[in-house]
């Protein structure tokens, strides 16, 4: 696994985790803002899925299976778009809390992602 990614994908979720956060403690919905930060999220998310798989389909294998490894994958790259189109719903502060978990959820799948892979 390409662990500079993981790590720069980790930073920038708990970043959008904490710039939502400070959205919702000021009682403020998502804004336009917030949605071209959770884009470069979901791209970061995006590039680590096709490397993974890149990466199975070389040959190379996750420690720990690689259905698990797939599925860790999908799910860290749909997190912060299922909580972006959650907060659209809920144009209250709770949108922007919303998507502020699912930074911190990304963040720590990364850091399942890299122990799945055998870091």
């Amino acid at each position: 696994m390409f662990v500079a990614l993981t790590v720069v994908t980790a930073v920038a979720a708990l970043l959008l985790a904490a710039w939502c956060g400070w959205a919702a403690y000021r009682d403020e919905p998502t804004k336009d803002w917030h949605f071209i930060g959770m884009a470069v999220v979901t791209v970061l998310a995006l590039v680590q899925l096709v490397v993974g798989i890149v990466q199975l389909a070389r040959g190379e294998d996750a420690r720990q299976g690689t259905a698990i490894f797939v599925s860790y994958l999908v799910g860290a790259f749909l997190c912060v778009p299922a909580a972006g189109f959650m907060s659209l719903a809920e144009r209250t502060r709770w949108g922007s809390v919303t998507v502020a978990a699912a930074g911190v959820v990304l963040a720590v799948l990364q850091v399942r992602l890299y122990d799945i892979w055998g870091g």
